[in-house]
């Protein structure tokens, strides 16, 4: 496997300060500031920019520049429907393949994601979220559906993080996540699937009352 290119270690460092809100949605990106701060020239940190822009995550301007990606709560609302038939699919696909694995594998991720949030560690717990719905897009074992996902998937990413400060939205969350895995393990498809559509509905309508009351101070 060759090593990462000097473009994609940009992007992965610029990707993650995107992800965990170090830069606020439409915020401003400075080809020049970044080479500096990473110790390269422009021209990886250029095509950086526009990896970040087949994810999602960056918007790019003629004559104006490169922005991080900002969303209104209308399109939340779309980027969650979008996710919705994407996971809805791959979790009657996972279980079909094997209801029993996919259980046991998200059981476990829902554990670490009880101590993690016991533990107040949000980083810790908000990437186990990531794991827990990226192993029912893997254990589908459709890579047409994969790559689909892998689109927005760090944009989805980037929200949660905006959510991450209110704890009663955590353990709401939590607890989904807990019965989901229950009844997948079950093999109860039906309840797992109408469960699954709840989760990312609610959670749609948390991204768009937090980008609604323009929390945290990001521009939406």
């Amino acid at each position: 496997m060759r090593p990462p290119s000097l473009a994609e270690q940009a992007a992965d460092q610029i990707r993650d300060r995107i992800v965990k809100g170090d830069f606020r949605l439409g915020e401003a990106l400075s080809e020049t500031a970044l080479a500096a701060e990473l110790g390269i020239s422009k021209t990886p940190v250029r095509e950086a920019f526009l990896l970040l822009k087949t994810e999602g995550l960056v918007d790019i301007l003629p004559q104006r520049g490169t922005f991080v990606f900002r969303i209104s709560a209308s399109e939340a609302g779309k980027l969650s429907e979008f996710r919705g038939v994407l996971e809805i699919s791959a979790l009657r696909l996972g279980m079909a393949k094997d209801a029993a694995g996919l259980g046991q594998a998200l059981a476990a991720l829902a554990a670490d994601m009880t101590v993690a949030l016991d533990a107040n560690d949000a980083a810790s717990y908000l990437e186990l979220d990531r794991l827990f719905h990226q192993c029912i897009i893997d254990r589908c074992d459709n890579h047409y559906l994969s790559r689909s996902y892998a689109v927005i998937a760090f944009r989805i990413q980037a929200l949660r993080y905006r959510l991450a400060m209110d704890p009663a939205l955590n353990a709401n969350s939590l607890e989904q996540h807990h019965a989901l895995a229950r009844l997948i393990g079950q093999d109860a498809g039906k309840d797992a699937v109408i469960l699954m559509r709840r989760h990312i509905a609610k959670t749609a309508d948390d991204y768009q009352n937090t980008l609604r009351l323009g929390l945290p101070h990001e521009l939406c």
